[in-house]
Formats: structure tokens, C-alpha cells, sequence
């Protein structure tokens, strides 16, 4: 398989399906930010603050936002095609591995700056692409329906992602950069 085809080159993609649009389409921006925050949680699973288990979540995180992808790439209305899904237990992983990273840290008191280390500055970047992933969805979602279940994985993901940087900066050792507003 050749990796490039040349059919993109005057600005436009197929979906799952066939239909060809722009690529500056909200839904090809849509799926475009899905798979950068997959390339940046590949960047956080690559850290060696890691064990087995966590990576090894990381991976099947990643498994599920190739799976948003495929949802957000195809046709609306056009489900000939084998396209995985989301399911609440893949919402309920993300609520559990949240509640158990959470039980090991301090409460909050404050907003927390990102930075500290650069493996934790990485799961806060990660965080805002996905963030910004959701924001995304939601304004698709407006024009044209999008499975809530996609909302609702990538506002867990983005807390998910928090209480990673969090776990993570107490692993490493490093202190949570609290923010502390100017009076």
C-alpha cells in the first residue's frame, strides 16, 4: 500500500464512506485534534515514570481515541462500514483509574499551574488537546449529531489526564506549582 494516494491534493478527503470534503471541514478538524491528542498521549505512555499497568492503560486509551476517530470520520447516517464504538465501561475505566490515582494524592486547595517536570508538563498538554478535542465535538455536534458517549469519554480523559499530571508529579517528587493570583 502506497502511503500517498495524491487524491488530497487540491484540499480535500474522503470520509468512512466515501464521501470527499474539505479538509478544513470542522469534522476533519475534529478527528485531525483526536489524533494529535493521540500522538501526545503516546508522548506521556513514553515516559519513564510509568509501570507496565499505567502504559498499558495508555495504550488502550489511545485504542479508544482511534475509535473516536473512526466515529467522527465516517458519513453521519452512512453505517455500512465496520466502525468500532464506545462503551460506558470505557468511561467507567477512565472514573475508576481516576478515583484510584486520586486516593494517594492530597486534596486540591488551588488551581494547580502546569510544569514541575517535564513528563507531568507533558500530561498537561495532553490535557488541553483533548480539552480542545471536546470543545471541538461539541461545536460538531451542533451542525451534525455526534454520539454523546464521545463527549462524554473525552471530559472524562481530560480529568483522567489532570489527576495523571497530579500522580505523576508526586512520583517524580516534584512539587505541585500551585497558582497563586496577584492581589
Amino acid at each position: 500500500m502506497k502511503i500517498y494516494t495524491k487524491t488530497g491534493d487540491k484540499g480535500t478527503t474522503s470520509l468512512v464512506g466515501g464521501t470527499r470534503v474539505s479538509k478544513a471541514e470542522l469534522r476533519i478538524d475534529t478527528y485531525g485534534t483526536v489524533d494529535e491528542l493521540n500522538a501526545y498521549i503516546g508522548l506521556v505512555r513514553d515516559q519513564a515514570i510509568h509501570n507496565d499497568t499505567r502504559r498499558d492503560f495508555l495504550k488502550y486509551i489511545q485504542d479508544r481515541l482511534f475509535t473516536i476517530g473512526s466515529i467522527l470520520a465516517s458519513e453521519p447516517d452512512n453505517r455500512k462500514h465496520f466502525i468500532p464504538d464506545l462503551h460506558e465501561e470505557d468511561i467507567t475505566a477512565l472514573e475508576t483509574a481516576i478515583d484510584d490515582m486520586n486516593e494517594a494524592l492530597e486534596p486540591m486547595r488551588s488551581f494547580i499551574l502546569p510544569g514541575g517536570h517535564q513528563s507531568v508538563s507533558f500530561a498537561h498538554v495532553a490535557r488541553t488537546v483533548c480539552r480542545r478535542a471536546e470543545r471541538l465535538v461539541i461545536a460538531l455536534n451542533e451542525t451534525e449529531p455526534v454520539d454523546d458517549i464521545v463527549v462524554r469519554y473525552l471530559n472524562r480523559l481530560s480529568d483522567y489526564l489532570f489527576v495523571l499530571s497530579r500522580k505523576m508529579a508526586q512520583e517524580l517528587g516534584v512539587e505541585e506549582i500551585k497558582w497563586q493570583p496577584r492581589r
